[in-house]
């Protein structure tokens, strides 16, 4: 039997872990409090008579049972059918340490928001049955290729923390429009910071000491009828939010396909079937790193290519 003291980790469901939640004050029932807390879910009763809110020990919460500050419990998620993303999320490496897959355009990493079955993890999870899978970096939503998880919970922060000491090396290409004043190759030095309130979906240039650092390459100009844009190769020394992105419409070449920068555009409303049609021109290519358990020399490339990019 677990200690009632320590917290335990409910099965996954569906590939999908349970999420726990904080009581901030004293509530006569526990329906109330969820209620509250969650205003947009309209079935608590339901899930409490089905035992799908457990305490913390994993036991089977009451609707009416008080809860005071500190409380914590468990539940899992049950958001309305999520579109399918297109693509496969294909696994390019497999061991006791890492899987690493190539991530399609449009498929977020972790859940999230709107987002929970249609991620990398849980569908990988689904995949290999491997249910302690966690991420080992990010990519944006709207990115694809190389995306790197972890297996064991104990070698997590191993891997982890190369990318805090800038020991992996990343390489991306893009496709954005060609400028013939712009010198190439060229290392892009900004300041990146996120925006306050409603505008933290982008990321401004501001003055002050660069924190961003990408060396940006031509790789080709793509052929008529698409000469007025181009092939770069990209390779991050920094890995600040929407780095790239931002970087290369600061540069006067935003991205193909780009819904945020230079302009931010309103997400898909919910329950409308999301536009896959233009995706984000851009893919993780590449990911390098000495492995901090084995000392092997990792790399990964993707098997994708940019659609723009002829093949």
């Amino acid at each position: 039997m677990a200690d009632p003291a320590t917290p335990i980790t409910l099965p996954l469901r569906d590939g999908v872990a349970a999420s726990r939640v904080g009581v901030h004050r004293r509530f006569a029932r526990l329906d109330a409090f969820l209620a509250e807390r969650f205003p947009q879910v309209a079935d608590w009763h339901q899930r409490l008579a089905r035992g799908d809110v457990r305490d913390l020990q994993g036991h089977p919460a009451t609707a009416d049972q008080p809860v005071a500050p500190g409380d914590l419990f468990w539940y899992w998620r049950d958001p309305p059918p999520e579109p399918p993303v297109p693509g496969e999320l294909t696994v390019l490496h497999q061991d006791e340490l890492l899987v690493v897959v190539d991530k399609p355009h449009f498929l977020p990493v972790t859940p999230g928001g709107r987002h929970l079955h249609e991620t990398a993890l849980v569908k990988l999870r689904l995949q290999t049955g491997i249910t302690t899978l966690a991420p080992m970096h990010r990519l944006d939503r709207e990115t694809a290729g190389v995306l790197a998880f972890t297996v064991q919970p104990a070698t997590r922060h191993a891997y982890q923390s190369l990318l805090a000491g800038r020991r992996v090396h990343k390489v991306y290409e893009a496709v954005a429009p060609w400028r013939a004043d712009l010198a190439l190759p060229l290392v892009a030095r900004h300041r990146l910071q996120e925006r306050p309130g409603d505008a933290f979906m982008q990321m401004a240039v501001v003055e002050g000491e660069p924190n961003a650092q990408t060396l940006v390459e031509l790789i080709s100009r793509l052929p008529a009828p698409d000469d007025h844009l181009a092939h770069y190769r990209l390779t991050p020394v920094t890995g600040r939010k929407h780095q790239l992105r931002i970087q290369l419409s600061t540069l006067g070449i935003p991205i193909c396909g780009d819904r945020i920068y230079p302009v931010l555009l309103p997400d898909t409303p919910p329950g409308e079937l999301p536009d896959f049609s233009h995706p984000l021109q851009l893919l993780a290519r590449e990911l390098a790193f000495t492995d901090p358990l084995t000392g092997e020399a990792r790399r990964f490339t993707s098997r994708r290519r940019l659609e723009r990019v002829p093949g």
